[in-house]
């Protein structure tokens, strides 16, 4: 039997016969988890394909059951039709259940209700955990922050008797594991706001209007759970550059992404509600949704610099048991190009080192083990890392 061309065939080692067991162990589990990375990658494509491939669906919802079919009503323009389903479906459907319609208004599946559907959508917290004590190096950043959003929610007398708006939205724009979101769930808990986190790619949705139905929900939550921090991350997914480009895939985008300005632009009197969204391309973004009354302030994000990667070890080793000749100083220069995100897995990496060998102490040369290990991760991965 030949063998299955979409499978990514397992990464050829070439081991140096010179090599230790425990060298060998290691990277034959780099090999194992690139294969892995490899087989996810294949599965995502392949659900990608299958999606684009297929027709175009309707959100409706079954207002009525009779013996002629069912009665359907499209959700956007509330049109209502009779119309027929297959046996399994009717045994299955109710009145009153949202369907995917195609567009011949053929009842294609039975969704989950709405409840289920905002529940899955987005991560409500009602007080996060992380505090600004838990963010190294961004102390520029988080005085923009509070001024812009915490600010606004624990003293919003002094604006107006300034007489002035607070910024409408904050975007946080910089690399990917810099502690963008760490810092929106940081304003939460300063001001004991719920945080309501969505990402972009939960608004790009398969059915026509799911999106759009999905920022009216994210922005009528907020409402219910006043003070809240409404925290769109990767935003580029719907606010990236319009095109001219006519399929129904890109045309859901931008009807989520008009919807998003719409309530934006319309949610004036926010009370105590505020707007938080990040991005890793921000060259990328519509340049709509910067204009004033939008997303006032601009605040990056950067990789950190040597001051900021030690001070984010410090904080992720506060609490390791750390032999002597441990020295984050050190190690913030060998970690030249690292965002927060990996020195954060770096230092857990070098506990599992001291794990593995039966001891509660942390070496320096566990930390030099994880560094390598990292290393190699990402460089199986395609993303490489500079190193000093």
């Amino acid at each position: 039997m030949s063998r299955s061309p979409s499978l990514p065939d397992r990464p050829r080692l070439d081991l140096d016969p010179d090599m230790t067991p425990r060298e060998r162990l290691e990277q034959l589990g780099v090999a194992n988890d690139r294969q892995e990375q490899l087989t996810e990658e294949v599965d995502r494509l392949e659900r990608e394909n299958d999606t684009l491939k297929s027709s175009s669906l309707y959100v409706a919802t079954a207002e009525e059951l009779t013996v002629e079919g069912v009665v359907v009503k499209q959700h956007g323009n509330n049109q209502e039709v009779l119309t027929e389903m297959s046996p399994s479906l009717r045994e299955e459907m109710e009145a009153g259940d949202r369907v995917a319609i195609n567009d011949s208004f053929n009842v294609q599946t039975i969704l989950d209700p709405e409840t289920d559907a905002r529940a899955q959508a987005m991560q409500v917290e009602e007080s996060p955990e992380v505090t600004y004590d838990d963010i190294g190096g961004l102390g520029e950043q988080i005085l923009e922050i509070r001024e812009a959003v915490e600010e606004p929610l624990v003293n919003a007398a002094q604006f107006r008797q300034v007489g002035v708006d607070p910024p409408s939205g904050v975007l946080l724009h910089g690399p990917p594991g810099t502690g963008k979101t760490m810092l929106a769930k940081a304003v939460a808990n300063q001001t004991d706001a719920t945080f309501i986190k969505m990402a972009g790619s939960e608004l790009v949705q398969k059915f026509i209007g799911e999106g759009a139905r999905l920022v009216r929900d994210l922005f009528e939550l907020a409402g219910e759970r006043e003070p809240a921090v409404i925290f769109i991350d990767e935003i580029d997914a719907i606010a990236a550059r319009r095109t001219e480009s006519k399929t129904s895939g890109d045309a859901e985008v931008q009807r989520t992404m008009m919807q998003l300005l719409s309530e934006m632009d319309g949610f004036d009197d926010r009370g105590e509600i505020r707007i938080v969204a990040a991005t890793n391309r921000f060259d990328m973004l519509d340049r709509a949704i910067l204009r004033p009354g939008r997303f006032d302030r601009l605040i990056e994000v950067p990789l950190p610099d040597w001051d900021a990667r030690q001070r984010i070890l410090d904080i992720h080793t506060r609490e390791m048991n750390l032999a002597a000749g441990v020295e984050m100083a050190d190690l913030a220069g060998e970690t030249e190009g690292f965002s927060g995100a990996e020195l954060a897995s770096l230092a857990t990496e070098a506990g599992m080192f001291a794990i593995r060998d039966g001891r509660t102490q942390v070496r320096m040369a566990d930390f030099e083990d994880a560094l390598e290990k990292v290393r190699d991760e990402e460089g199986a991965a395609g993303q490489p890392i500079a190193f000093a």
